[in-house]
C-alpha cells in the first residue's frame, strides 16, 4: 500500500479548505497520506493516536498538530471514543512572509519549527482553545456565506490563527516527541534512525538487527503501525526530500536523484511518478 496523495479541488483564488468538527472512524479515515498544502488539526474530543512523519502521538481534546506540506501522516481513531476534529488546509503560497519596519515575520515559522524540531504537537490552554474555536467558526461562516470581501476575511482569520500559533510554538524550546502507547520503543528508534540516515543504503535485515527483533516481525509491525512497508516508507520520505530540493535548489534532476539516495535516474523517475503523481520536471514547473 502506497501513501495516498490527497488533492484539493477548490477555488484557486482562495486556496483554503476547512473541515469543521468532523468525527473520525476507522472506516472513513484516510490511510497514510500526504499533500502539498499545509494542515492544522485541532482535536475537539475523543481519543486515538496520530502518526506524523516518524512519530506517534496520543490524541486528546485541546491538542493541535502542525503538518507541513508533503508530510506523511495518518490518524488512528479509537473506535470506542471517535475523534472529533477540525482541519484547516491551505497553500503555503497563500500565506506570505510579512515585513513591518525592520522586523521580518513568517506566518509559516511555526511549521518550520515543528519540522526542524521533529515535533508537530501543541498543547493549548483553555483560553487558547476557546479563542481558536471562535476563530475557526468565523472562518467557516465566511466560507459558507461568501459575502463581499470574504476572501480578505478568510486570509485575515487564517493569519490570526497562525500568528497565535507562532507565538505558542516557542522557537527556543525543543519538546521531546511523545510516543503512542501502541508504538514499541524499538519502532520509534527505527523511525528516528531512518529519518537520520535517509540517503543511506537502508536494509530491512540491518534495521531489524538494530531493533533486536526478527526481520519478519519488524516488517509486520512496521506496516501495522505506519500503514506502509519499510521500503515504501523510505521511498515516500525520499520523494518528499526530492520535492523540497526541486523547489529550493537549482540542482539537476540527476543530482537530486543521487542526493536522495536513489540507485539510478530511471528508478527515481518511476518512484517519483508513483508517489508524487507526476514527473519531476512537471512537478517543478507546476509549483
Amino acid at each position: 500500500m502506497n501513501a495516498l496523495r490527497k488533492h484539493f479541488d477548490v477555488d484557486t483564488s482562495l486556496p483554503v479548505e476547512l473541515v469543521l468538527r468532523s468525527t473520525k472512524n476507522t472506516q472513513s479515515e484516510l490511510p497514510d497520506h500526504l499533500h502539498d498544502w499545509f494542515e492544522i488539526i485541532y482535536i475537539h474530543g475523543g481519543s486515538g493516536s496520530i502518526f506524523i512523519n516518524h512519530t506517534f502521538y496520543e490524541l486528546q481534546a485541546g491538542d493541535l498538530f502542525l503538518i507541513p506540506g508533503n508530510t506523511i501522516h495518518r490518524t488512528l481513531p479509537n473506535p470506542e471514543q471517535p475523534i472529533t476534529s477540525s482541519a484547516i488546509f491551505f497553500s503555503s503560497q497563500y500565506v506570505q512572509a510579512t515585513v513591518i519596519s525592520k522586523d521580518a515575520f513568517s506566518y509559516l515559522r511555526c511549521f518550520e519549527t515543528a519540522k526542524s524540531n521533529r515535533h508537530y504537537k501543541l498543547e493549548l490552554l483553555t483560553t487558547e482553545q476557546q479563542r481558536l474555536e471562535v476563530t475557526i467558526d468565523e472562518l467557516q461562516e465566511e466560507l459558507r456565506l461568501r459575502q463581499s470581501g470574504y476572501r480578505q476575511a478568510v486570509l485575515l482569520l487564517l493569519q490570526t490563527v497562525l500568528l497565535h500559533l507562532n507565538r505558542k510554538a516557542n522557537p527556543g524550546d525543543i519538546p521531546q516527541p511523545l510516543s503512542g502507547h501502541n508504538s514499541p520503543t524499538w519502532l520509534q528508534a527505527a523511525l528516528n534512525y531512518i529519518d537520520e540516515h535517509l540517503t543511506d543504503n537502508l536494509q530491512l535485515t540491518a534495521l531489524a538487527s538494530r531493533a533486536a527483533v526478527s526481520p519478519s516481525y519488524f516488517s509486520r509491525t512496521f506496516k501495522q503501525m505506519t500503514g506502509l512497508s519499510v521500503i515504501e516508507f523510505i521511498i515516500a520520505k525520499r520523494i518528499t526530500m526530492a520535492k523540497e530540493l526541486l523547489l529550493t535548489t537549482d540542482h539537476t534532476i540527476a543530482e537530486i536523484a543521487v542526493q536522495c539516495g536513489f540507485e539510478s535516474l530511471p528508478h527515481f523517475y518511476r518512484m517519483f511518478k508513483k508517489f508524487a503523481g507526476s514527473t519531476p520536471n512537471h512537478y517543478k514547473r507546476s509549483i
